[in-house]
């Protein structure tokens, strides 16, 4: 990040932004405590499902519209 005119409150907004969309947020929450690999496997299940739900309804979303 590079602060520009001493605005250090819009470089921390456009970092905050940065980690959010890259996930670290979430990733720091995850490692806050340990996770047995069992319910990793079924978080990382469960995710996959939303990811292919989501994709499903844009795609639909998509093909309705065209």
């Amino acid at each position: 990040m590079v602060v520009r005119d001493n605005n250090v409150d819009q470089a921390l907004r456009a970092l905050k932004k940065k980690m959010q969309r890259e996930g670290i947020y979430r990733e720091m929450k995850l490692r806050r405590s340990f996770e047995k690999p069992s319910e990793r496997k079924k978080r990382e299940a469960a995710e996959a499902v939303r990811r292919a739900r989501k994709l499903a309804r844009k795609r639909a979303l998509r093909e309705g519209n065209a």
